[in-house]
């Protein structure tokens, strides 16, 4: 097993039962030169917190809101239901990593939706009218919290486990045709993830992050359980992150969290996301999505 995936198995069981496996990383690890808008002059982004996320403004996405706000945004974090209330004030509304209250503190499947039909119809009503969402659902169980929701959307999200097994990281390069040209994604040659979840887009969505026949998704109804009997599959024509535009709104679907993130995982505090070295792009992605979802 990688070195990674068992780093992800071991903390996957422990969050279970401690959060303090996963700590953010509040240093001052990154440098903005030009910030994209004078500070706090810029779009409103609203991080959910209201839907027993595993990333929040004031936890795991510290490090997310702190680079958000070097670019000149202003950030804040909304509880409750998703309605015309909670989005009132919102130029881009992010949800990561989701759960249902059943899944809480408990993982395994069944893994049903973290939102209700009627909060469903509000987040489409409220990208329509001109909003922007950026919808963050990792490995299972937190793709089949996302599934109906992502559906409305027109993202068809797999509740697995998706990564490439012969590397530390997950790695998306354009020299592999993993990583796409896009303007969100010029001047990066390559972007890292750390073991998420897959979809697939809608005929009108665009693909940036895809995978290849090195990545495999694996069909587990337990947290981080790759045994030889748990059904799997090539990841070929699924992708990790994409957008689309709907409406006068738009959305962008991440299938992996802690690449946005900046966490200081288990004993030894290793660096798991924008902190770490191999994801030095990932700190330009972010700020480009953000941009985009902000237009």
């Amino acid at each position: 097993m990688r070195p990674l995936i068992l780093l992800v198995v071991l903390l996957t069981i422990s969050t279970e039962r401690s959060s303090a496996q996963q700590l953010p990383d509040t240093t001052d690890f990154f440098t903005i030169e030009v910030p994209r808008f004078a500070e706090g002059e810029g779009p409103t982004v609203c991080i959910d917190a209201g839907h027993n996320n595993f990333h929040t403004l004031n936890g795991r996405y510290r490090a997310f809101a702190n680079i958000l706000e070097a670019d000149g945004y202003g950030v804040v974090s909304r509880t409750g239901a998703l309605s015309p209330a909670t989005f009132a004030g919102c130029d881009v509304y992010v949800i990561s990593n989701a759960l249902h209250e059943s899944n809480a503190n408990s993982w395994p499947t069944p893994n049903p939706s973290a939102f209700s039909r009627e909060e469903i119809a509000a987040t489409r009503e409220w990208i329509d009218g001109g909003g922007g969402l950026f919808l963050i659902a990792d490995h299972m169980p937190f793709g089949g919290a996302a599934q109906e929701l992502g559906q409305a959307l027109g993202f068809a999200w797999l509740n697995v486990y998706a990564n490439d097994g012969n590397r530390n990281f997950d790695f998306f390069t354009r020299a592999e045709k993993t990583l796409h040209s896009d303007p969100i994604t010029e001047g990066l040659d390559s972007i890292v993830s750390f073991t998420g979840s897959a979809f697939a887009l809608p005929p009108d969505g665009t693909p940036l992050l895809s995978f290849n026949d090195d990545f495999q998704v694996y069909f587990t109804n337990r947290p981080a359980v790759f045994s030889a009997d748990v059904p799997r599959t090539s990841a070929r024509g699924l992708h990790q992150l994409g957008y689309r535009s709907i409406g006068h709104g738009r959305v962008v679907a991440s299938g992996e969290a802690a690449m946005f993130s900046a966490q200081l995982a288990g004993p030894n505090a290793y660096p798991m996301g924008l902190n770490n070295p191999a994801a030095a792009n990932n700190i330009k992605l972010l700020r480009n999505l953000l941009f985009w979802l902000s237009k």
